[in-house]
């Protein structure tokens, strides 16, 4: 966790992004169904199958009931049968978001990023929020209407998942970081839906210099409201954690206190996220299997805790277990992108970050 020097040093920092985000969203995808796969059912997946404590990517399941469950893509996504990632949304958005900054560069503005998802981003690789923009894109709508009109996700966590890149580019600067975020939020999301793309932002942004974790989630909660209900969750997760209580008791707390607000909403996931992030105080391993096991949108934030571990380790401190299955190929559904090198976009995103230095 030491703060970013040379050239080398900062491209290193920002592949462990990459390849942490990919990594943790491939070891949450098999249970990404937070209503189903409950935090209590991932464990007992886990117990069944030998594997707790989780130290590598999910096992096969040891029951053919828990097999019919999971996630269709579960075959690439469990240990001993990953070659190369996924696709999934939360490494698309974060390869659009790269291509965005290389066309338009950081003055972009919020027509520019809907132009380039009707441009690179096939409409049924679309989910919620975005996918209400989307429609109204094609149907000629402009920002802001494009996030509010019969757009019932507005809140949810689809903007948090857009938002490293911004992170990536603007490194120890978490208030550039933050509005880039927002820049691009607000074409598909309002309130804590973009306070959440904000956060995750800056929270990566001060990853890069931040001597622990805490601090780096300290830093991010400086670009938000300090009213908004996601500033006063992230607070209470980290008095919580204070108080030494457990990070299953601190969950089950945390849990109680979001209920009701849906399994891929902004707020109860970023409690997961957070806890996560704190007890796994900056070891990678821990930090994104504590975070997965947290349930609820599973690869989402496995992925965000991914690229936050990967920031502050590095690729190199990154165990081998977590990044050599991942053969150094991406699958994506971005036009022009699929099978493309994790470590050319960390090549290009450093170049971004460089620039801007």
């Amino acid at each position: 966790m030491t703060p970013v020097g040379n050239e080398p040093e900062l491209t290193d920092r920002i592949l462990g992004g990459w390849l942490g985000r990919i990594a943790g969203n491939m070891l949450g995808k098999p249970v990404e169904q937070g209503d189903l796969w409950t935090r209590d059912r991932i464990d007992r997946y886990l117990r069944q199958a030998a594997a707790l404590p989780l130290t590598d990517y999910l096992p096969e399941p040891a029951d053919e009931s828990d097999g019919v469950q999971l996630r269709p893509e579960w075959r690439s996504c469990v240990r001993g049968r990953i070659h190369g990632s996924c696709r999934d949304d939360d490494v698309d958005y974060a390869i659009l978001g790269l291509h965005l900054l290389e066309t338009h560069g950081f003055a972009f503005s919020t027509e520019q990023v809907g132009d380039l998802w009707l441009l690179r981003l096939p409409y049924r690789q679309t989910y919620t929020a975005e996918r209400a923009a989307y429609r109204n894109l094609a149907n000629g709508l402009k920002p802001p209407l494009t996030a509010t009109y019969d757009n019932p996700y507005q809140e949810w966590i689809g903007a948090l998942i857009r938002a490293d890149v911004y992170g990536w580019t603007c490194p120890d600067d978490p208030r550039r970081a933050a509005a880039l975020a927002r820049r691009d939020a607000v074409l598909s999301h309002t309130g804590n839906g973009v306070y959440g793309a904000m956060w995750a932002a800056a929270l990566i942004a001060a990853a890069f210099t931040a001597p622990t974790v805490r601090h780096a989630v300290d830093t991010a909660l400086t670009v938000i409201p300090p009213g908004c209900r996601l500033a006063r969750t992230v607070r209470r997760v980290m008095s919580l954690h204070d108080t030494r209580m457990t990070w299953e008791d601190t969950l089950s707390t945390a849990s109680e206190e979001t209920s009701g607000l849906g399994w891929i909403h902004t707020i109860p996931n970023a409690a997961v996220l957070t806890a996560g992030l704190l007890y796994g105080d900056g070891d990678f391993t821990r930090t994104i299997t504590l975070t997965v096991r947290g349930g609820l949108d599973t690869d989402s934030n496995g992925a965000t805790a991914g690229s936050v571990a990967g920031v502050l380790t590095g690729a190199r401190a990154i165990p081998a277990r977590w990044k050599d299955p991942l053969e150094d190929t991406v699958r994506s559904a971005v036009f022009g992108f699929d099978g493309v090198a994790i470590s050319d976009l960390a090549e290009r995103t450093a170049r971004l970050a460089g620039a801007e230095r």
